[in-house]
């Protein structure tokens, strides 16, 4: 039986999207894949078919709870029982009876924090891995955009496991990332799936406005125009909840907002709310993103400058994956650069707190006597963020059952640091020359990722003659009445919109 049949019996599709086939070949050809997919592409599914083709089980390492969360009640929809996520959201006695019966589940999606429990691992490794799936893979390497060190031991686990077949699957990823994966799994004969980065059917467009005060008024403008649904994108949880606030009692449409703050129960049903087309714009965080299953996304709005061109390609890629024409519109004013900067310093553990940390550790020789055990009781103490603590104590851990000097550590977590920082600083200043520009802004794209497509798209960017109006549909099909109406404020402009039938309620 031929792929394509397989696909349609198990999912429903007649054809593949690019990349699918060859990754899905590759692997059952018991060939380890480095697959490189742009969002929207269905990058699950090529584990999930070769899954089924397969008699062991599939061990999927993925980074957020919300995703597997998300993954798992997806394939559940679809009629597969045998699926699990070893996570939070499993009660006690779940968890339990799931862990007794682990050789009954086909897919199993674990956190890389978890495969560091001894339990879980003995269950693992009583299993036939038929294959191992390494998710948003671009967090192994450290200079990758969402680096976490938990996925750095991705390579022991494998070994652990005694090497199965991998797949390691991201959206983007710069040649040097790409290399890192391979490398850091540990991977030899490793077949290379690269599409393109280009999503042909999302335009881009930067509007620099004068001042940041007016972005509020301009975002109100933009959604009250544009068809929905949509995103919109903030580094400040903050703002994410006073943008989401204001287009709801202006009666914008229904908005909710998205962020690390919220109990994960409320994260989840505000993802599901959107799914089921419940809420019409998110106003969200990085926090949101990986895994939002929605095809008919029409636009994603950046209020704030992303911090590197990788986390910007994969937050717009969650519009337009029907294939239909989207949008993804950055907001810039001057200055705004400053906001990443100072979030990239704010991930990392700062030289005095370093510093602090190890003049501690040395004035009472805690770490000869007691491991790494006692070190939770100054996270606080020193105001380490969770991102800072899981760096630094994974340096310490490492370095410490090599036997290492304590002075060696320093200077390795302070040269790690300073060189993560470093091209965090790149990043942003490599976005701020992406907003300046005055030629095609996707063919920087595409150089950037070593991409060498070509760009032929009618809809390309506002340096290519874009015009955002055509993504106003609502607005291209008034009547003359309204239309004759140049200074009509856009709030009464919507109201007479609704009357005339202009705008699908």
């Amino acid at each position: 039986m031929s792929l394509e049949a397989l696909l349609f019996k198990y999912f429903g599709y007649v054809s593949f999207k690019p990349g699918q086939k060859e990754v899905i070949s590759a692997l059952l050809n018991n060939e380890h894949t480095m697959a490189m997919l742009p969002t929207g592409t269905g990058k699950s599914l090529c584990y999930q078919l070769s899954g089924y083709l397969m008699r062991g089980s599939v061990l999927i390492v993925s980074p957020l709870l919300s995703l597997m969360q998300d993954q798992v009640e997806q394939m559940k929809r679809f009629g597969e029982k045998r699926v699990v996520a070893l996570n939070s959201f499993l009660s006690k006695e779940e968890k339990k009876h799931a862990l007794a019966h682990i050789e009954k589940y086909k897919f199993i999606f674990c956190s890389p924090e978890m495969l560091q429990v001894p339990y879980i691992m003995n269950k693992l490794q009583s299993l036939d891995i038929s294959l191992f799936v390494v998710d948003e893979a671009h967090c192994i390497s450290q200079w990758g955009y969402d680096f976490r060190p938990d996925y750095m031991k991705l390579g022991e686990i494998r070994q652990v496991l005694g090497f199965p077949l991998t797949l390691a699957l991201t959206a983007t990823a710069t040649t040097k990332v790409r290399y890192d994966i391979i490398h850091s799994l540990g991977l030899v004969r490793v077949t290379k799936v690269e599409a393109t980065v280009n999503r042909p059917n999302i335009g881009f467009y930067v509007e620099k406005l004068a001042d940041y005060h007016y972005k509020e008024q301009r975002v109100i403008e933009l959604v009250s125009k544009l068809e929905k649904p949509g995103i919109i994108y903030f580094s400040s949880k903050k703002a994410a909840e006073h943008m989401a606030n204001l287009l709801v009692e202006a009666q914008i449409c229904q908005a909710s907002a998205y962020h690390g703050g919220l109990e994960q129960d409320t994260r989840i049903l505000i993802q599901q709310q959107f799914i089921h087309n419940q809420l019409d714009v998110i106003c969200a965080t990085s926090a949101f993103g990986m895994g939002v299953n929605k095809e008919n996304v029409r636009f994603v709005i950046h209020y704030h400058m992303p911090m590197q061109m990788e986390s910007y390609l994969q937050e717009i890629g969650r519009a337009g994956r029907d294939g239909l024409q989207s949008i993804a519109i950055l907001l810039y004013a001057p200055g705004d650069e400053q906001i990443p900067l100072q979030l990239a310093e704010s991930e990392l553990p700062s030289e005095q707190q370093i510093d602090w940390l190890f003049q501690m550790l040395e004035s009472q020789q805690i770490l000869k006597e007691e491991g790494t055990a006692f070190l939770n009781e100054w996270k606080e103490q020193g105001g380490f963020s969770d991102i800072q603590w899981r760096i630094i104590t994974d340096f310490i851990q490492r370095l410490v059952n090599d036997n290492v000097q304590l002075s060696t550590i320093i200077e390795m977590v302070k040269e790690f640091t300073k060189k993560r920082l470093s091209s965090k600083r790149r990043s942003t200043l490599l976005m701020k020359q992406w907003v300046e520009l005055n030629t095609c802004r996707r063919r920087f794209i595409l150089d950037y990722f070593e991409d060498m497509s070509e760009v032929r798209q009618h809809s390309c960017c506002d340096n290519c003659g874009l015009q955002i109006e055509e993504y106003y549909p609502s607005l291209n099909q008034t009547n003359g009445e309204i239309e004759g109406n140049a200074n009509i404020s856009w709030k009464e402009y919507l109201r007479k919109l609704l009357i005339n039938g202009g705008l699908n309620t």
